[in-house]
């Protein structure tokens, strides 16, 4: 890949969509490439049409015939290139529908991911009345126990809440006969590896496996090779593209800390802007960013992993539903979220691995769609960036010096001039805001454990323990009698200890000199 000017006449960084998309026999050939020619069944295909989706991506076309035929597949893709689909609507169609015990299990790295895909499996299997439960940490048992118990096809959910429901019999995979593993790296990365072995263990021997990960290290390599039969390789992309995601042009710019606000806010009046995603590498700093912008007049929230679920959730319902237009996150946004129409992903500060910045970059440039890119480097940050910019292969080893003021800055990113840091009145509150989304109560559980183990501590912490009180009860282990009497008669003379102490204590203020204060009256008066 090499650096093309941008629509502004600035370089920027764009990648090719697809090997040989630039021919147009290509999107001639795809544009005959629908649902329905890859044999999905007509009741997902005319779903999936009702909301604009008739056309396959390549990684559905690849994977599809594979998996509607039940083979194990091992898929490499990025995120955002549609491999939801690629394994949902062959999923959807190879189980039986009617029955109490879930036939396809979907492992998902984390919450947000779950949440995604069983949004899409709910929308290409709506005329099939296919019933979908997403199951995760922070929300309470009672509502997943409950829909288990009613019955479900296809169970979504995270490794440690599906361990937690089969331990105590809620959830049987006895009859699971799809199983897929999405974001598998990404598991690897969070240390859910072993979480996933010994889910696999309870699934039955005779199922269709498929695995999907954006990169192949070596545990990814032996789980496939230990759980997979004959599975099929399926690659979207050349091996000569980099990784950086397609259709992004990417900006990166040498900025200095105390400036980055003042960018940032200029930044978010550029044209053509639209849903934003801005991305910080503490939970501190993002709640300072999102105050600082909402100061400035611009409708963002934050998302990080200090928030509770309820709050989590109702940040993203917002920012979805287009409530609020700038959502300002740690790394926990930074995979499996597909919102759609992010126009801008800004990395307000420097990310710490080249992996980091791909899936950061990725929620826009989605699905075929152009995003922007913009990365603010500070000065301590260079040479962690060039490690980045090395890795990928970015035309960016050296960022150009830029300040909010910089005319470049301007150019690049199609920024009025004259705009300043702060959203002119006439433009505030344009959207509902945060507010204006409920927040759900999902009660205690809604908390996740470690604060619930947390805040129990700091109870513990706060209420006296009477050690001595049991020791002095007790001898041997056996009850003494009159004990509690004897303990009263003892805390009676504490008391009035402590209240003769503080008496002399105040007859000592009113001397001076070691004399009591009646002594130095009278020595004045026969001065």
């Amino acid at each position: 890949m090499r650096a093309r000017p941008t629509a502004s006449g600035r370089p920027g960084h764009r990648a090719a969509p697809h090997r040989g998309s630039e021919d147009p026999a290509y999107w001639r050939l795809k544009a005959l490439t629908t649902f329905h020619e890859l044999g999905v069944v007509p009741e997902i295909a005319d779903a999936l049409r009702a909301e604009g989706i008739v056309d396959a991506f390549p990684i559905q076309e690849l994977a599809l015939p594979i998996a509607l035929g039940g083979h194990d597949i091992i898929g490499q893709a990025r995120t955002g290139t549609g491999k939801t689909l690629a394994f949902g609507a062959a999923l959807l169609q190879r189980i039986e529908h009617g029955g109490r015990k879930p036939q396809a299990l979907v492992v998902a790295p984390t919450r947000e991911l779950a949440l995604q895909v069983t949004d899409d499996l709910l929308v290409a299997g709506g005329k099939l009345g296919t019933r979908v439960l997403s199951v995760y940490g922070g929300r309470a048992y009672e509502p997943q126990i409950s829909a288990l118990r009613d019955g479900v096809e296809v169970v979504v959910g995270t490794p440690g809440r599906l361990l937690d429901l089969v331990k105590q019999k809620h959830l049987d995979l006895s009859q699971v006969g799809v199983l897929v593993l999405d974001e598998a790296d990404r598991m690897l990365d969070l240390g859910f590896l072993p979480d996933i072995e010994r889910i696999i263990e309870r699934i039955p021997a005779q199922r269709q496996t498929m695995l999907f990960s954006a990169t192949m290290p070596g545990e990814i390599v032996a789980l496939s090779r230990r759980y997979l039969t004959r599975p099929t390789n399926v690659r979207a992309e050349a091996h000569a593209e980099s990784d950086a995601t397609p259709q992004v042009v990417q900006h990166v710019f040498q900025a200095h800390q105390m400036d980055k606000p003042e960018m940032l806010a200029r930044l978010l009046q550029a044209e053509g802007r639209g849903l934003t995603m801005v991305f910080c590498q503490t939970k501190r700093a993002c709640d300072r960013v999102a105050a600082d912008l909402a100061q400035r007049g611009f409708d963002a929230a934050a998302v990080h992993g200090d928030l509770g679920q309820s709050q989590r959730e109702r940040a993203l319902r917002a920012f979805r539903n287009g409530k609020i237009d700038v959502l300002v996150a740690t790394d926990v946004a930074a995979r499996g979220l597909d919102v759609d129409d992010v126009t801008h992903v800004v990395n307000f500060e420097c990310p710490d691995s080249a992996e980091t910045y791909v899936h950061r970059i990725g929620r826009t440039g989605r699905a075929g769609k152009e995003g922007v890119a913009v990365t603010l480097v500070d000065w301590a940050d260079l040479t962690r960036w060039k490690l980045i910019n090395g890795t990928l292969d970015l035309p960016f080893a050296a960022p150009e010096e830029t300040y909010s003021t910089s005319p470049h800055f301007f150019e690049s990113l199609g920024i009025p001039a004259g705009t300043k840091g702060k959203l002119p009145k006439d433009q505030r509150h344009e959207r509902a805001g945060l507010d204006a989304e409920e927040l759900e109560d999902i009660g205690e559980t809604g908390k996740t454990r470690t604060h619930i183990r947390d805040r129990d501590r700091d109870r513990d912490r706060e209420r006296p323990r009477p050690r001595n009180r049991k020791r002095a009860r007790t001898r041997a282990g056996k009850p003494v009698e009159g004990a509690a009497e004897a303990e009263t008669a003892a805390e009676a003379k504490v008391v009035d200890a402590v209240a003769t102490e503080r008496k002399r204590s105040r007859t000592r203020r009113r001397t001076r000199a070691g004399k009591p204060a009646a002594e130095r009256g009278e020595a004045s008066q026969s001065a």
